[in-house]
């Protein structure tokens, strides 16, 4: 299976479910976006008070329950716009590669229009 295919089966299973519930009439792209945000937020929240910018012991299945739903919105919200997010990865990459060039970006947190 490539990563193309695991993604497909992973958007599948989340249409599936989705389906199974009527909720396809709540998923427009206004709230699937502002429910990605708002898990994104959830991730942050843990990260809130901790010490060394370090989640509290313990912790990482929480972290990785609030990334699982970032990754369910991002996968639904793709899918209705029938985005390929390994494609769009890729082409973003060679985008990021040419503003921020080994020789100009290495070492700093810089933004490209100031390298």
């Amino acid at each position: 299976m490539n990563s193309f295919s695991d993604i497909r089966a992973l958007i599948d299973e989340i249409v599936k479910f989705r389906d199974a519930r009527d909720w396809a009439q709540f998923h427009d792209p206004k709230n699937m976006a502002i429910s990605l945000q708002l898990e994104a937020s959830e991730v942050l929240e843990l990260f809130q008070w901790t010490k060394d910018n370090q989640i509290k012991p313990g912790k990482t299945g929480e972290v990785a329950d609030e990334l699982a739903d970032v990754f369910y919105w991002l996968l639904l919200l793709a899918e209705h716009y029938d985005i390929d997010l390994v494609k769009a990865l890729s082409e973003k990459m060679k985008k990021n590669e040419a503003k921020y060039p080994v020789d100009k970006a290495k070492g700093t947190s810089a933004k490209y229009t100031e390298l």
